[in-house]
């Protein structure tokens, strides 16, 4: 498509609606982006509190002065603990980088079989992985615990590590986008230019499904960024920052402020992970997936 028609195209679809609908539409989406931003804006405003504004009735929704004593003391109190604060944050980090990426690897490599081969057993055990998906994390622990025992892996970053790899829900997102993104026309073309199942696998399945990886790098990081691990990690040295941080937060209605200070730090790598990544699901759902 040439300049002139790609311009063509623009001014009919500015034509089709009015100043005054851009305008609307402006307002209506600033007003619903502030009212989502709302609970971030309200974290960030009593993490900025200084005591006297936080048991402050009726409380002030913005703050009025502004301090950063509640961030100071929380890293006074974690560098008063006997294993160091970066020990928490590497557990941690660890923890989240090596079970988000290797859950997406799995359960992508699962999910390809899974949606474009017939083979006998494929629908028990869709059936199946639909079925695991009623069940929450609750219900699951106890026999997460045994097969980790039984392993000998409690205590261990792997105690965590291995039940990420195999959670059911990315397999089940991969395997309906690969459904809906990935046509089987094109991995037949692929076939008839003698391309291997690892060359469809790599160069033509995962960049159609993009969008499915990034929601899966979205929720993984945010479930194991956040988990206690009080369950399977028992030594001090290897816990998680969420345990640590949590330990200060319930310490009595004097860390309130702290409190709040750690909402925040736990929520800013989540956080970026999502801004960084949905970005590039709404940039690959308008320009990747070919339709049969």
């Amino acid at each position: 498509m040439n300049t002139e028609k790609k311009k063509k195209i623009k001014h009919l679809g500015r034509l089709s609606r009015s100043r005054g609908g851009d305008i609307a539409m402006i307002l209506f989406l600033t007003a619903f982006t502030l009212l989502m931003m709302l609970p971030l804006i309200y974290a960030v405003n009593m993490s900025l509190k200084p005591s006297s504004e936080l048991w402050k009735f009726p409380p002030n929704i913005l703050v009025v002065n502004p301090t950063g004593k509640n961030y100071r003391d929380l890293f006074t109190l974690m560098s008063d603990t006997w294993v160091p604060m970066v020990r928490y944050i590497f557990n941690t980090l660890l923890i989240t980088v090596v079970g988000t990426v290797g859950h997406i690897i799995l359960a992508s490599m699962a999910a390809y079989p899974l949606s474009k081969y017939k083979f006998p057993g494929s629908k028990t055990i869709f059936l199946i992985i639909r079925t695991s998906l009623m069940f929450s994390g609750a219900v699951l622990a106890i026999p997460n615990y045994l097969i980790m025992n039984a392993l000998h892996l409690i205590d261990s970053y792997m105690a965590l590590i291995l039940p990420a790899f195999s959670s059911t829900l990315g397999l089940y997102l991969m395997k309906q986008f690969m459904d809906q993104m990935v046509p089987i026309s094109l991995l037949e073309s692929a076939d008839l230019d003698g391309a291997s199942e690892w060359m469809k696998f790599s160069k033509i399945v995962m960049p159609l499904v993009k969008p499915a990886t990034a929601t899966l790098l979205i929720l993984e990081t945010q479930r194991l960024w956040t988990t206690g691990a009080t369950p399977y990690i028992y030594s001090e040295e290897k816990k998680t920052l969420s345990y640590a941080l949590s330990q200060i937060s319930t310490s009595g209605i004097a860390r309130a402020g702290v409190g709040a200070a750690i909402q925040i730090v736990m929520l800013l790598v989540p956080l970026l992970v999502f801004i960084v990544s949905q970005s590039n699901v709404i940039e690959t759902m308008s320009t990747s997936g070919i339709k049969e």
